[in-house]
């Protein structure tokens, strides 16, 4: 596990529903800012720009969330046209190495693709992961009204991070030595966009075990948009968040291993993966909103066991128990990993019944990860559909 370390303003007194959610882990930014060797200086400046960039900006994603389940985002949205479910409006803007939001717009919804590959990925990318909500679950855009979908690319210079800010997906291109440009990865995508359907539905504080959950639903969607939008059933697919984002020089595949926390990466210069993959390693820790994007590898590897017991496509019942855990309106802003276990437990039961193959699957799940106790020591807790 690794040691202790402090990212600029992770533990600020901020509004915990304001962080901006940024793909990359600021312990793996602050490692390669923290490098001193000439031959990875281009990488090691731009992760210390990156750093210096978020630190002091806290775009809002949402009002200061309540505990209470019943009372859920109001945040305005612009006047807009009214919108035909189950079609997207993609706009895609080019920020052109600055750090000016939106920048100058390049593409449309109906266009056909321009010369710039970032620029059409954002735009197909916005598109799997609309296509992928509606499909499967007839949400129409994230916060289910039809929301236009809008991304700006090209953000700052080399900038080695990708977020959902509340309004808008905002891409930078990478430093190119050790990130490549962040919209190669549709996990990426789906993953930010997911931020913002849980700021329209539960809108789980960004701190502790909450926020773990908050990374760990996007991680869960992001991974899921990729899978469905490659025809992957669960055996099929890699499990990998942010596969593709590290280039050729790093000893890695991904940002996060869903299937094996722990596992993404191993290299010499960003060291090994830290992310535990049970509660006996869970990291205690005021950094990254207390341990975030650490974290979140439980319950991760908790949906991946789900999946894997039921087999086919994970966005079936596996998304679909997740899906309306999130969306139902029960869940508390606050809520920890017993209590998430407990709801998607109490959903599988409303859905698939007691004594289930699915019901049974998201217990045994729970268990195994160890946030819950086996079903015959504990038959009133989060066994227990009442």
């Amino acid at each position: 596990m690794a040691g202790t370390v402090h990212s600029p303003g992770a533990s600020s007194a901020d509004s915990l529903s304001s962080a901006r959610c940024g793909i990359v882990p600021p312990y793996l930014l602050l490692r390669l800012a923290r490098l001193d060797d000439p031959r990875f200086a281009a990488a090691s400046d731009a992760a210390r720009h990156s750093l210096l960039r978020d630190a002091p900006i806290r775009d809002v994603r949402a009002p200061e969330p309540s505990p209470h389940p019943s009372a859920r985002p109001t945040k305005p949205h612009p006047a807009r046209e009214p919108a035909t479910p189950g079609s997207p409006r993609r706009s895609v803007s080019d920020a052109v190495g600055r750090e000016d939001l939106p920048g100058r717009l390049v593409r449309v919804e109906g266009q056909p693709p321009v010369a710039d590959v970032t620029v059409n990925e954002a735009y197909d990318g916005l598109g799997e992961t609309y296509s992928f909500f509606w499909s499967a679950f007839e949400r129409d855009s994230i916060d289910g009204n039809g929301l236009p979908l809008n991304a700006t690319v090209h953000f700052g210079e080399k900038y080695d991070n990708a977020f959902w800010d509340g309004q808008r997906m905002v891409f930078g291109d990478g430093d190119g030595q050790v990130f490549n440009r962040f919209t190669v990865s549709l996990s990426v995508i789906g993953h930010e966009l997911t931020h913002g359907v849980t700021q329209f539905t539960a809108n789980l504080v960004y701190r502790g075990q909450s926020g773990a959950l908050n990374e760990s639903v996007s991680d869960v969607f992001g991974s899921l948009v990729e899978q469905k939008a490659k025809g992957q059933s669960t055996a099929e697919a890699s499990w990998l968040i942010g596969e593709g984002l590290f280039t050729d020089e790093v000893e890695g595949n991904a940002l996060r291993s869903m299937k094996a926390p722990g596992t993404a990466y191993n290299d010499d210069v960003l060291g090994k993966d830290p992310q535990p993959a049970s509660m006996a390693d869970y990291v205690e820790t005021d950094d990254d909103y207390g341990g975030v994007h650490l974290n979140s590898g439980i319950p991760n590897r908790a949906f991946y066991l789900v999946a894997d017991s039921l087999g086919g496509n994970a966005w079936d019942a596996p998304g679909h128990i997740w899906y309306q855990t999130l969306t139902g309106g029960d869940l508390s802003a606050t809520v920890d990993f017993a209590g998430f276990a407990e709801a998607t437990s109490k959903t599988a039961f409303r859905l698939f019944g007691d004594g289930s193959p699915e019901h049974k699957a998201v217990a045994s799940a729970w268990v195994t990860v160890g946030v819950t106790k086996s079903q015959s020591d504990d038959r009133t807790g989060m066994n227990s559909p009442h």
